[in-house]
């Protein structure tokens, strides 16, 4: 399938995922379940193994082109598969050009900077992808959930007000825009799972031995926060959702779907950027057909 061809199918399929305008998001309106259509698990297998053909070839481009960068942040419930979309979406990609970024419990010396300090640094750089699986948005997510987390981040007394939330929703979307100012292309992926379908995978890691190292007791401490992170996760999206810098709230209870949606995504946005390889100017032609020459005639 041709890219041009390809790529109008990847936007219709990703596109009812894509929110790009939060004041009327509502989370509820979303089911996590979704296929939108899509039949069973090998029309999807096929559909993303076009979809990582296609991204490796866009990738290529983007690394040659050297102009654009592109950042994906992932964002979810335990278990709602995010290494799992990293793994399979980017399974045909040049290793050179990708970075994998994982963020946990802040350390001292990153709590001494500021919240946004430790994923600048780590921003990919123009010709590159960069993968953020989890990402600043803790800071309005587990932070916002867990007043004690706060408290240890060692801010001026004065600054902690009842505005924090909004003004680090402001100070994000301000970092976002100055980042796709700057040629860095951004995506946010909101691994959307019912409260049902990650028990049952809490209890398939349990069950199995082979996926007991993937379960930890803090997985069942943060479910009983649920409701507190739904709504959390809801203000996120109202409030970062740009053009810009678009959250597609992607279905995934299915993880096959996911794969799918978050592919095109990608796909789709890679393709508007209109990527080609640079022109060799025409005396560094002349240079490369003369060195071939001397390849061709040159004594085995």
């Amino acid at each position: 399938m041709k890219l041009k061809k390809f790529a109008h199918e990847a936007s219709r399929i990703s596109a009812p995922f894509r929110i790009t305008q939060g004041d009327k998001f509502r989370l509820k309106d979303h089911d996590p379940d979704a296929t939108n259509g899509l039949k069973n698990k090998d029309e999807a297998h096929r559909l993303l193994e076009r979809g990582v053909g296609m991204l490796s070839q866009l990738q290529e481009k983007l690394y040659a082109q050297d102009r654009w960068g592109m950042l994906l942040i992932f964002q979810g419930m335990d278990a709602a598969g995010k290494d799992g979309a990293i793994k399979h979406v980017m399974s045909g990609i040049n290793p050179q050009g990708c970075d994998v970024s994982s963020f946990k419990t802040p350390s001292n010396e990153e709590l001494d900077h500021d919240y946004l300090w430790r994923t600048h640094k780590l921003v990919p750089e123009r010709g590159k992808i960069g993968i953020f699986n989890r990402s600043y948005y803790e800071e309005v997510l587990v932070v916002r959930v867990h007043s004690d987390v706060l408290q240890h981040e060692k801010l001026p007394s004065s600054e902690v007000t009842k505005k924090i939330w909004d003004e680090r929703f402001e100070d994000i979307n301000a970092f976002e825009r100055y980042l796709t100012r700057n040629g860095i292309l951004v995506l946010k992926f909101f691994l959307h799972l019912s409260k049902k379908e990650q028990k049952r995978r809490f209890l398939e890691r349990l069950e199995d031995s082979t996926k007991n190292w993937k379960f930890e007791a803090s997985d069942i401490k943060e479910r009983g926060f649920w409701k507190d992170y739904q709504n959390a996760y809801e203000a996120m999206i109202q409030n970062t959702a740009t053009k810009r810098a678009p959250w597609y709230v992607v279905p995934a209870d299915n993880k096959w779907f996911t794969r799918v949606v978050v592919a095109f995504a990608i796909v789709t946005a890679l393709n508007e950027l209109d990527l080609e390889f640079p022109d060799v100017q025409k005396s560094k032609r002349k240079e490369l057909a003369k060195i071939r020459e001397s390849l061709l005639h040159e004594d085995d």
